[in-house]
C-alpha cells in the first residue's frame, strides 16, 4: 500500500469517527477474524507471565516540592501498556519512567497519576478521564494516553475506536491539560503469531495508529508513533525487549518507548529547546495534510505528529517531527512520596 493510499483509508476511518460512520474495516473484516483467533491462541500459549500484578508507580518525583515549586501533574491513561504490565518494580513502568525523566529536564518534581487499565479498549476511556478529571483543582497538566491493541484483538470498529480517542482528548484540552497519545503498537511483533497472520497485523495496527493520529491531532493532542518503533527493536531483540510472557514490553522495552514518548512530552509543556521546534530538513521533518504526516508517522519509529496550520484545501496540516531522543535516568526512578 502507498503511502497516500494509507493516508487516504486513515483520513476515511477519522471522517467515520467524527461524523458517525462504522463501516470500515481494518484490513478486512475476515482478515481480521483470523487475527482475532491467532492472537487469543498466542495469549493463551503465553499467558500472564509470572504475575498479572501490575506495580503501583504513583507518587511523587523529583524531589519534595519544596525544592523545586509546585509539582507538575503527569496522569497515565490507557491500557496495560500505559499501566506498565509485564515489569515487576514501580520505577520500571512507563509512567514512572516518564515522571522521573520530566522531572530531570524541568528541573521541578512530578506527581504521577494513573487511571489506566490493562485490557482496557478505547471505550473504557471515558471512565478514565472521568477520573482523572474528578478533582478540578488537581487537572493534569500533561496526560499521556497508550491505547489501541485491544480495540484491534476484539474487533472494535476503528471509526469506534478513534471515537472514542478523539472525545478523550477533547475532554481533556478543554480542561486545560495537554496530551500526548502513544498510538497502537504493532501486533505483528507478538512472537507466537506467524505469517501471514503476522502481516496482517502489522497493517491493521499502523491503520488504527494513523486513524488515532488525525483524530488527535485534530482535537490538539500531539501523537508519537509506537508501532514501528516497537517493530524492528522488538523484532531483533525479542528475548530483550519483549517481557516474560513475550507480549508486553520488558523494562528494557519500556525504557524505549519512555525514551521516545518524553521529548513530545517535555515539548507538549515548552520545555523542549526553542531552537528544535523548528522543523530539520535534513531529518525530513516538515508541514504536511495531517492524513500525509499521520500515514508516515504511523510507519515511523518514534515520529511525532502535532497541529501546525490552519485548515487549507487539504484539509487541517500538522507539522511531523522525529525529535532527538533524550536517555531516561540511568538509575531506576522510585517514587519519594505517595501524592497526597
Amino acid at each position: 500500500m502507498t503511502s497516500m493510499s494509507r493516508a487516504r483509508v486513515a483520513r476515511r476511518i477519522a471522517a467515520g469517527a467524527a461524523y458517525g460512520g462504522g463501516g470500515i474495516g481494518l484490513a478486512g473484516a475476515a482478515a481480521v477474524g483470523l487475527l482475532l483467533a491467532e492472537v487469543r491462541l498466542a495469549r493463551r500459549r503465553v499467558g500472564n507471565g509470572p504475575s498479572g500484578r501490575v506495580p503501583d508507580a504513583q507518587g511523587l518525583y523529583g524531589g519534595t516540592p519544596q525544592a523545586g515549586g509546585q509539582p507538575l501533574r503527569l496522569m497515565m491513561l490507557g491500557d496495560s501498556t500505559a499501566a506498565g504490565q509485564g515489569v515487576h518494580r514501580a520505577g520500571q513502568t512507563p509512567g514512572a519512567l516518564l515522571a522521573s525523566g520530566l522531572a530531570a529536564l524541568a528541573e521541578r518534581p512530578v506527581e504521577l497519576r494513573s487511571v489506566a487499565l490493562p485490557g482496557a479498549r478505547s471505550d473504557d476511556l471515558d471512565r478514565q478521564v472521568a477520573l482523572a478529571l474528578a478533582d478540578q483543582s488537581r487537572v493534569p497538566d500533561i496526560c499521556v494516553i497508550m491505547i489501541g491493541a485491544n480495540d484491534v484483538t476484539h474487533r472494535m470498529p476503528p471509526t469506534r475506536s478513534v471515537r472514542h480517542l478523539s472525545a478523550a482528548v477533547r475532554r481533556l484540552r478543554t480542561a486545560g491539560a495537554e496530551v500526548v497519545v502513544g498510538t497502537c503498537p504493532d501486533l505483528g511483533t507478538i512472537e507466537p503469531v506467524w505469517q501471514p497472520l503476522r502481516w496482517l497485523a502489522r497493517r491493521a495496527s499502523r491503520q488504527l495508529a494513523a486513524a488515532q493520529t488525525i483524530g488527535v491531532v485534530e482535537q490538539g493532542g500531539r501523537t508519537v508513533s509506537l508501532g514501528d518503533l516497537l517493530g524492528p527493536e522488538f523484532a531483533a531483540n525479542p528475548r530483550e525487549l519483549f517481557g516474560p510472557d513475550n507480549y508486553h514490553p520488558s523494562a528494557e522495552g519500556y525504557a524505549t518507548a519512555a525514551m521516545a514518548v518524553l521529548p513530545t512530552v517535555c515539548a507538549a509543556l515548552g520545555l523542549w529547546p526553542a531552537e528544535e521546534e523548528r522543523p530539520d530538513a535534513a531529518r525530513r521533518e516538515g508541514f504536511l495534510p495531517v492524513a500525509r504526516a499521520a500515514a508516515a508517522a504511523a510507519s515511523e519509529a518514534g515520529t511525532e505528529v502535532a497541529a501546525a496550520l490552519p485548515a487549507g484545501p487539504r484539509g487541517p496540516w500538522a507539522l511531523l517531527k522525529r525529535r532527538r531522543r533524550r536517555r531516561v535516568p540511568e538509575t531506576e526512578p522510585e517514587p519519594t512520596a505517595q501524592p497526597s
